[in-house]
């Protein structure tokens, strides 16, 4: 499983272009089937997700969970 977290102006423009993006990665990398995508995409308000100050608000956190 993978959960992506963002803020939402910046993270939901992107979503698509992403998952495809992240889910090539775990197909060349772990042999992973084109069929067994499991994404979730967090998008938050902005004062709802903390991050460094040193980061623009395209700040994004991808989370992946292997069992």
């Amino acid at each position: 499983m993978i959960v992506v977290y963002g803020i939402k102006e910046s993270l939901n423009p992107i979503k698509a272009q992403l998952s495809n993006v992240i889910h090539g990665c775990m197909q060349d990398v772990f042999g992973i089937p084109a069929g067994k995508r499991a994404h979730r995409f967090v998008p938050l308000d902005a004062e709802d997700f903390y991050f460094p100050d040193d980061r623009t608000s395209a700040y994004t956190v991808i989370e992946i969970n292997m069992m």
